[in-house]
């Protein structure tokens, strides 16, 4: 049986033999039943806001106890003005890059990175040379004339995103990049996408097509283990 450190019962629990594909899910009163593949011992158990907890098979019968798991409970994220706030009491989509997701394909810009990661987030570049500016649009552009970019917001300080265009004329024209390319994805932690005016109201009008809350990875202090 499985269930809460509460004593309330679990439905929809996954049981897994560990380090197998086999695995069954609990029933309303928090039971399973599950064939153990010969030479396991372990069964792994996971939850949605529960702790993963591993139980030793010992006998015919195996209770386990879930608690809960606090950390992804209070999963926060960095809004205007670097303010940190439960993404669960936010009135407005901002999802979250990770540092792992953004290295995942060896991209030298992490702007490049965030391609197919967030929906309704467009990156496109000027020129195909390496270097060249990246254009960063969200939810589409919002005027013919101006310019439709999302505010980028290192650390706290607006960034701004133009391409710098060098040359003659059109032909002979060099694209010399933009400042969001200087970014090194190894130095982030991670990037918030704010959508829409309402996410990103404290930037004013800059914001207006919402914006990128790019953290920086920092030192933090780490408790030895006695």
């Amino acid at each position: 049986m499985t269930a809460a450190d509460d004593g309330t019962a679990i439905i929809g629990a996954t049981v897994i033999a560990k380090g197998t594909n086999v695995g069954t899910v609990t029933n309303a009163t928090g039971e399973y039943s599950l064939n153990v593949p010969d030479g396991v011992d372990v069964l792994v158990v996971k939850f949605i806001g529960m702790r993963d907890q591993e139980a030793r098979i010992s006998g015919s019968t195996v209770n386990v106890v879930l608690t809960t798991d606090v950390t992804n409970l209070t999963e926060t994220v960095v809004t205007a003005q670097a303010i940190r706030r439960e993404k669960r009491s936010l009135g407005y989509a901002a999802p979250t890059v990770k540092a792992d997701e953004l290295t995942k394909g060896q991209s030298v810009s992490a702007l490049n990175g965030l391609t197919g990661k967030v929906p309704g987030l467009n990156i496109s570049g000027t020129a195909s040379a390496p270097g060249s500016s990246t254009r960063i649009v969200l939810r589409g552009g919002s005027s013919i004339s101006g310019n439709n970019q999302a505010l980028l917001v290192v650390d706290g300080v607006p960034i701004d995103n133009s391409g710098l265009m060098g040359g003659g004329d059109s032909r002979s024209s060099v694209d010399f990049g933009n400042r969001g390319n200087d970014i090194s994805p190894d130095d982030i932690e991670s990037i918030d996408v704010l959508k829409g005016p309402a996410a990103a109201a404290l930037y004013g009008s800059r914001a207006s097509n919402g914006a990128l809350i790019i953290t920086t990875k920092s030192g933090k202090k780490v408790r030895k283990q006695m």
